[in-house]
């Protein structure tokens, strides 16, 4: 059960970044995101890899009956619990991969830049097919096939310091990357645009909305983020479960 953000320094770390201070108001993609939620109101929701909570308690501000949060880490989740105890919001610590549930159990799946760090997607697929209900919705974002590629998720730079490009390189080559995330080594997994849309199809799911956010304006002033509009850094993709 030991996960990277159960590590002290990475966590506090992580714990510094603004979607962790701002909470989805800090999240670049979230405007985006918030645009394909689908309406939670008396609905049963399922959040894969829920962090701190922050889509969790959306999601029950916005009527859903009953939400349960899946994370691996016991660091994120006390933060969730703390950030949330205002609401009966049922946490479980578990591998997002692999936690089961009843068949037909959620309305709605919604996971916010977790799924890179699955191994088999098409089995976690799988899995959700099992539990979302017929006519359910999945909504998940992930880090761009075209950020993953190459696996350093680096700019390139002159000698001067400055941002020349960003590489694409091994893109048809799947499998794990190993990169430095806030100083740290962390395994994720790349995957083609084809292999996510397709793995979704072959498992009888209608695609919604495939979506590359791009940075707000009113956050462009924020450090950085006017570099996030040379590359495509998510990938936010929306499907309904088809009737069997």
């Amino acid at each position: 059960m030991k996960n990277i953000y159960d590590n002290e320094n990475f966590f506090y770390k992580y714990s510094q970044m603004s979607r962790s201070q701002k909470g989805l108001a800090g999240a670049g993609e979230w405007q985006t995101f918030q645009k394909l939620l689908p309406n939670f109101n008396g609905k049963s929701v399922l959040d894969l890899g829920c962090g701190y909570g922050w889509h969790c308690l959306y999601a029950a501000e916005h009527g859903a009956k009953n939400i349960t949060g899946v994370d691996l880490s016991q660091k994120m989740l006390t933060v969730a619990r703390q950030k949330t105890k205002a609401y009966p919001i049922h946490y479980v610590q578990d591998d997002i991969a692999t936690v089961s549930f009843l068949a037909d159990s959620f309305d709605i799946v919604i996971s916010s830049l977790a799924i890179h760090y699955v191994a088999d997607f098409a089995s976690l697929i799988a899995n959700i097919k099992k539990y979302l209900k017929p006519e359910g919705i999945l909504l998940f974002s992930v880090e761009h096939p075209a950020f993953t590629a190459e696996g350093s998720e680096d700019w390139y730079y002159d000698v001067q310091g400055n941002k020349l490009h960003y590489p694409l390189d091994n893109y048809f080559t799947e499998g794990l990357r190993e990169t430095n995330f806030l100083e740290e080594k962390v395994v994720k997994y790349h995957r083609t645009l084809t292999t996510y849309l397709q793995t979704l199809l072959k498992n009888n799911f209608i695609l919604l909305d495939v979506v590359e956010p791009m940075p707000p304006k009113d956050m462009l002033c924020e450090p950085g983020m006017k570099d996030e509009l040379r590359r495509p850094m998510m990938l936010l993709v929306k499907a309904k479960n088809k009737k069997s």
